[in-house]
């Protein structure tokens, strides 16, 4: 196994952009050390030979021009398939972001605002009620409960919610909705089926409690937040959302190999998943959505890209909503998504993070330690993938990779930061 790792680590190309589609140059041009970006290569190629990744790309880009994309290791262990450029990855929740630029492309035309009840586009939503935890319901309080093989299902009782749930509270993840065990137990209820679309099974999410007062602390909706967010997409736009993402964000940007659901053409390219262990890299088995192809658009966590397809959203967003002459927001609208809405002093939120409207925001990098700027903003997938934008140096970064690894993660941010020599 180590002789085929390094075999494929051969295959790495070294700060070397010409792979990419986008704006290319040497890193010296745009303030970059080529000598310190090639430090990223040598932490991913460590990490590789200790187990922890079986293959990684990784592209870094300032000022607009890419300056490295690499390639290293593998990307199916089994058959011992090298990664490539072109390999492509479940972004997992990177796929938030990518709704929240949707969204603030609707406010600035007006056609939603943040602080919009989401009643407004989804009547369902109208009333909803907050979980209570009890260990015996009240009477004639309304009682929930879920079942669960070898766990104690929660009990509680409901009251009304205090507020509407809004949009804003949906991208920045204070709703309340799919947010803990309480309520997630009232959604299994109403669980997706086969072929459904946002439009079938989003509305029954309405009823279905919150796990606490909306904007009463921040607690991440890894599920409904941002499908709810995808279907008031839709609602707003009268537009499906991978047609509203593709004609409206991906198309624009030159993002062509970003989808949904691979063609059968690239699926030889999605990049195996594995988790680590005790024994190593072990595959991990995802679920089979075959029945949801081209019909559920989960923009919480649906799409596959490649790293060199997902950078120009960053770019764009590091550039003030401008890529080589295709303008999606303003430069206002960006400051506005990556403000830190949440503060670190709400409940939920590690020291020196903030939040903003569907993306983590450095808010002191001494405290959260990291060499990013204060303002840095970005998010991460289940499977590891990593993006951050910090617009102070105009700097980008995204880490392709299928197993989950924090430190692996603030390695790559902290080695792209170094690079800088301006």
């Amino acid at each position: 196994m180590k002789t085929a790792v390094l075999c494929a680590l051969l295959l790495t190309v070294l700060s070397f952009p010409a792979l990419t589609a986008s704006p290319t140059a040497k890193p010296e041009e745009v303030g970059l050390s080529s000598e310190r970006l090639a430090r990223i290569n040598q932490m991913i190629e460590r990490r590789i030979a200790a187990g922890d990744l079986a293959g990684a790309v990784t592209i870094v880009a300032r000022k607009g021009k890419v300056v490295h994309h690499s390639a290293q290791g593998m990307m199916d262990l089994d058959s011992k398939k090298p990664m490539a450029s072109g390999s492509m990855f479940r972004i997992a929740s990177m796929t938030k972001p990518v709704i929240g630029v949707a969204v603030m492309m609707l406010v600035e035309e007006g056609t939603l605002h943040l602080n919009d009840p989401v009643s407004r586009y989804i009547p369902q939503f109208k009333d909803m009620k907050v979980a209570m935890p009890i260990a015996t319901t009240p009477q004639g309080a309304t009682g929930g409960r879920a079942g669960g093989a070898g766990t104690a299902p929660p009990r509680f009782y409901t009251v009304p919610a205090q507020r509407d749930v809004t949009i804003k509270d949906l991208l920045t993840h204070v709703s309340g909705l799919g947010s803990g065990p309480m309520g997630n137990s009232d959604i299994e209820k109403v669980a997706r089926k086969d072929g459904e679309t946002l439009a079938d099974y989003i509305p029954r999410l309405g009823p279905t409690a919150l796990e606490f007062q909306p904007g009463s602390r921040w607690t991440y909706s890894p599920g409904a937040g941002f499908e709810t967010l995808g279907r008031v997409i839709e609602i707003a736009s009268s537009t499906k959302l991978d047609q509203f993402f593709r004609t409206r964000i991906f198309d624009p940007l030159g993002m062509k190999d970003i989808t949904f659901w691979p063609t059968d053409a690239q699926m030889p390219r999605v990049s195996t998943v594995y988790a680590r262990g005790a024994n190593g890299l072990t595959k991990t088995v995802m679920p089979n959505d075959t029945m949801s192809r081209n019909v559920y658009f989960r923009g919480s966590g649906g799409l596959y890209s490649t790293a060199e397809d997902y950078i120009p959203l960053g770019m764009m967003l590091a550039n003030g909503g401008e890529l080589n002459g295709k303008r999606l927001l303003s430069r206002k609208t960006v400051e506005m998504m990556s403000a830190a809405h949440v503060k670190d002093t709400l409940p939920g939120r590690p020291a020196g993070e903030g939040y903003g409207l569907s993306v983590r925001v450095v808010t002191d990098h001494a405290v959260r330690g990291t060499m990013l700027s204060d303002g840095t903003f970005g998010w991460t997938g289940a499977q590891g993938t990593h993006f951050f934008v910090d617009p102070r140096e105009e700097l980008v970064g995204v880490l392709m990779v299928q197993t989950s690894n924090g430190e692996i993660q603030r390695e790559f941010e902290d080695l792209v930061a170094q690079s800088v020599v301006d």
